[in-house]
């Protein structure tokens, strides 16, 4: 799906491919340098290579039970959602999710396109009810779009991060029920 933002460039929400594998790891590394938000540091970034990336993408290409999209704006990867439903049986109606985008495109409405896309795929997910997530406490402006897509605060997790500065910050739990079976 083509979207235009408000920069003048031209969005495409997509399912990746095999070889996005560079671009996407070099992004994700990049992602862990520009924003205190994700949970993985840089240097663990750096731990990852090709093949891991590849890995990563085959997962989702073969598991129709996970998603993992693109966002690619004038024809470079500048974002990501995933749902991954929980791997117990007693935890197959929950997914979680995870969303980053580089910081060159923040306040565009990536995130909201994203998260549309997400949500459309997790409605027609067979078995998916609730989705959740963990956001640092901080991410105010990501915590205002969960918000406006709906999703609660349903727990608090007092200094669960550790910035890169050795100061700490909450990690906020959220949680949406899609669907009441």
């Amino acid at each position: 799906m083509q979207h235009f933002l408000p920069n003048g460039s031209t969005l495409v929400i997509r399912k990746p491919r095999i070889e996005d594998a560079p671009v996407l790891l070099e992004t994700f590394r990049r992602m862990t340098q520009e924003s205190d938000f994700l949970l993985y540091t840089h240097a663990e970034a750096m731990k990852f290579g090709q093949r891991d990336e590849e890995n990563f993408i085959r997962q989702y290409l073969l598991q129709p039970r996970h998603l993992l999209l693109l966002a690619e704006a004038d024809g470079q990867v500048v974002g990501s959602v995933t749902i991954n439903q929980s791997k117990f049986g007693k935890q197959l109606h929950l997914g979680e999710l995870g969303i980053a985008i580089l910081r060159d495109w923040w306040n565009l409405g990536i995130g909201r396109r994203l998260m549309t896309a997400a949500m459309r795929w997790a409605d027609e997910h067979a078995e998916i009810e609730i989705i959740h997530f963990n956001v640092v406490a901080n991410n105010e402006k990501a915590i205002q779009l969960y918000r406006n897509f709906g999703f609660l605060e349903c727990g608090r997790l007092p200094q669960g991060v550790r910035g890169a500065d050795g100061s700490f910050t909450d990690l906020i739990t959220m949680s949406k029920r899609i669907k009441n079976f």
